[in-house]
């Protein structure tokens, strides 16, 4: 299993290395580049699964979003 996972801001294209949680989705994100505040495109579960290089772990696994 992945876990890290390279976001990209879709509003500035700063790009940022993640450790993503194991036990849950992540929702929100802040943009360390711009600030802008992220959150998943409609269909998606977490910001890593919108935004990221991978998915987040409990797609990873089969699980669906926890």
């Amino acid at each position: 299993m992945q876990l890290q996972s390279t976001i990209t801001c879709p509003e500035c294209g700063y790009l940022a290395v993640e450790v993503m949680p194991t036990d849950a989705c992540q929702f929100f994100y802040h943009c360390k580049g711009c600030g802008t505040r992220l959150k998943p495109k409609t269909g998606d579960c977490c910001v890593f699964c919108s935004y990221g290089s991978a998915p987040c772990p409990p797609i990873q696994a089969g699980n669906g979003c926890a």
